[in-house]
């Protein structure tokens, strides 16, 4: 039993109330963080959390010893940022793999400041839509929206994805727009081939999902390609609000059933758990995390316009 990380599991989990979280910023699965809490209790003969389905708090024992054991970790944590400074593994070519959505709405802005700042890192970036695994492609690190496959294959979380259903203002006025959800197969729709829906789209009714076959005109593994076929005037689309939120700030989109929110995904970091790159993964994940909030300043901007719903934010 390695003590040093069992107790800073034991920190993790105390401060984020969550396995889950915990293994997120922990970089490892969900079950090294239990193992790991367990080999600390059966250590100390005694139990440190009190758990049960919906959340994990600190028992007596765990309240007693939290203070002094964060210490500890944060005394650790500062001693080996020292000795960081006589050798770094800040250093060498890392393989990113990122869907075009990601890449060209928000990454390349941050380009020119992460190497600013991590002058000897190098990016070797390929963006395309297709789902990879990260191993057999030889990728570093993939930033994709769905969950990895594969057990050796960690996630963490950066934000939340979510969607929203519009038309240019020239399609409205031609055809009108769905008043409910269950209108939305008169229209003519594009829509983003990769979702595991398919040709369906689940709506919040009621404060429950419901599900809604729909008839795409076009279907892409494109969401750039169908971002365009809504600007000019093609149809319906339904888009990440990452691709679509300048369009609608700038009126080029107009959000429609907007009282009937869409479930959201999550931009992850998948990258396989025993790489020899993890500081410079880490160090990548941590550098984006620092930037954008779980949900995104341009997603609060559009509950405050009107645009998207506020029930987005029980999402989380």
């Amino acid at each position: 039993m390695d003590k040093l990380q069992c107790m800073e599991a034991f920190v993790r989990v105390a401060q984020s109330g969550s396995f889950i979280k915990a293994a997120e910023q922990l970089g490892v699965t969900r079950s090294v963080i239990s193992t790991r809490i367990q080999q600390l209790e059966k250590f100390i003969n005694a139990p440190l959390f009190h758990r049960s389905t919906r959340s994990v708090r600190l028992s007596e024992i765990g309240e007693k010893y939290y203070p002094e054991c964060i210490e500890l970790i944060n005394n650790f944590e500062r001693l080996a940022d020292e000795m960081s400074h006589a050798k770094s593994d800040l250093h060498g070519r890392l393989r990113i793999y990122m869907a075009p959505g990601f890449a060209l709405s928000f990454f390349s802005k941050l380009i020119s400041e992460f190497t600013q700042k991590y002058k000897d890192i190098e990016l070797d970036i390929v963006v395309n839509d297709r789902v990879i695994d990260p191993i057999s492609s030889g990728f570093d690190i993939v930033f994709q929206m769905f969950p990895p496959k594969g057990e050796s294959l960690i996630e963490r979380k950066i934000f939340q994805i979510n969607r929203i259903i519009c038309a240019s203002p020239d399609f409205i006025a031609n055809y009108g727009y769905p008043k409910h959800p269950s209108e939305l197969h008169k229209y003519e729709l594009g829509y983003y081939s990769g979702y595991p829906e398919r040709n369906k789209i689940k709506f919040m009714i009621n404060r429950k999902f419901e599900e809604f076959s729909v008839n795409a005109r076009v279907s892409s593994s494109s969401i750039h390609l169908l971002h365009d076929f809504g600007l000019t005037n093609g149809g319906i689309v339904c888009l990440p609000t990452l691709v679509a939120r300048e369009s609608l700030f700038d009126h080029k989109l107009i959000p429609l059933l907007v009282d009937y929110p869409i479930p959201n995904y999550s931009l992850r970091a998948v990258f396989p758990s025993n790489s020899r790159n993890l500081t410079k993964i880490r160090c990548v994940i941590d550098f984006l995390v620092e930037r954008i909030s779980p949900l995104p300043e341009w997603d609060e901007e559009l509950i405050k316009q009107g645009h998207l719903s506020p029930l987005i934010k029980s999402f989380q």
